[in-house]
């Protein structure tokens, strides 16, 4: 049996749990445990504070560590404890998906030039299997789509503004008081956060390199309890949606934002915390894996299952899970917001007079834009009327050109309409 010696940088919610779960595994031995206070009480049975050290180059340094396992988050210093970490011959175990995003071109080619690798299962999806199970099983398809979930706050936030018909600011300050939330919810609200996941998933599943700063981001600060509402009456549900489509011309089109999913569709029924990864190839077809995106025990199950693929290679082969090496020579090219190609949810307060219904409709026809529906609920006391709109799939460029002529009305709500 092999023996691994690693070492942990970070041991908040994710690393307490790879601890706690390690402890089942005596082929791996924790050496050293990187932490900014190691004075700071921690509620984890049979953690020996000799092991704690508040200098991680201890860790990546250290010769006698085989594996370092970083789950710190952030992009400093964990950028640079990683890179030392391969060029002194650690393999590398981490959760980070912005370090991915923004810097995995750069790690991945260190990884090979130094004969290492760099697994990151826990990064996208929590505790969903799935990178691995893309390298492997469907590394016989050619993926070509992908529509995920994969931010627990915003499908906790969307999902209670869903069923209890109640505002986005409303549902944020329960989610902070619940722990689903960070007093600064940016990086998930604004979709930072399936941003990064994207970026990397899009990387792997479509063997072409997706670059973070070409992916379209867009959160859920916009959403009002009326389109929940509107949504619902019209068949759909509000997600937020991380896709990425690939043609056979190398376009990449990657992007987070919310969409209306129809209701009998999978991903309208992942509710609350749980993520969701929907995957088209061929031959396979479509394939979706749900699951806990994040949390202690569910991350840490992807972490310590890349620690064991790791310990059961190494000092057999000269270069250990050859399949999980980054490969990817070529960019996709990126396929700006404006030329996409999409249904749109408009909804509008205009002017209730006669042949308001009629111009929305010209300034649409004079754009080539079909409309699905179009549906006047109310009328207000200031005399203004609550108008929905369901174009036709259309250039996003040519939507944008509506809205500049809807020069008497409110456009209140614009939402990508999933295909």
């Amino acid at each position: 049996m092999n023996k691994s010696k690693i070492g942990i940088i970070g041991l908040g919610t994710v690393g307490s749990g790879v601890f706690k779960t390690l402890k089942s595994f005596p082929e791996i031995e924790i050496v050293k445990i990187a932490v900014n206070n190691i004075n700071k009480p921690r509620n984890i049975e049979g953690l020996d504070k000799a092991l704690l050290t508040d200098n991680a180059q201890e860790i990546v340094t250290n010769p006698d560590i085989d594996i370092v396992v970083e789950v710190m988050g952030g992009v400093n210093p964990a950028f640079d404890l990683i890179k030392t970490a391969l060029e002194n011959g650690k393999h590398i175990v981490t959760a980070n998906k912005e370090i991915l995003a923004k810097h995995g071109q750069e790690l991945f080619s260190l990884a090979e030039k130094h004969n290492k690798v760099i697994l990151y299962e826990a990064a996208i999806a929590g505790g969903i299997p799935l990178i691995m199970p893309i390298k492997t099983i469907l590394a016989g398809n050619r993926i070509t789509k992908i529509n995920a979930i994969l931010n627990g706050t915003t499908n906790y936030i969307l999902t209670k503004m869903d069923t209890d018909g109640v505002s986005y600011e409303d549902v944020l300050k329960e989610a902070q008081e619940l722990g689903y939330a960070e007093t600064d919810p940016t990086g998930d609200v604004e979709g930072f956060d399936a941003a990064y996941k994207i970026t990397t998933l899009a990387t792997i599943a479509f063997g072409k390199r997706v670059k973070y700063e070409n992916v379209y981001r867009e959160g859920i600060t916009k959403i009002r309890k009326e389109d929940m509402a509107k949504a619902n009456e019209l068949g759909y549900k509000i997600k937020l949606i991380a896709s990425a489509k690939i043609d056979e011309n190398n376009n990449a089109d990657v992007r987070v934002h919310p969409m209306l999913v129809l209701k009998n569709a999978s991903l309208a029924h992942i509710n609350y915390v749980t993520n969701a990864v929907e995957i088209t190839g061929n031959p396979v077809g479509t394939v979706v894996l749900s699951g806990a995106g994040a949390g202690e025990f569910p991350t840490a199950s992807s972490v310590v299952g890349d620690i064991l693929a790791i310990n059961s290679e190494i000092d057999k082969n000269s270069s250990i899970l050859p399949m999980m090496h980054c490969k990817h020579d070529l960019d996709a090219t990126p396929v700006n917001i404006d030329d996409t190609f999409n249904k749109y949810y408009i909804s509008i307060t205009a002017p209730n007079a006669i042949g308001v219904i009629a111009m929305i409709g010209t300034i649409c026809a004079n754009k080539n834009i079909s409309l699905s529906s179009i549906l006047q609920k109310e009328v207000f006391e200031n005399k203004t009327a609550d108008i929905t709109v369901i174009t036709e799939r259309c250039q996003e460029k040519l939507i944008k050109e509506v809205v500049e002529e809807l020069k008497d009305c409110t456009v209140n709500s614009i939402i990508r309409v999933a295909d």
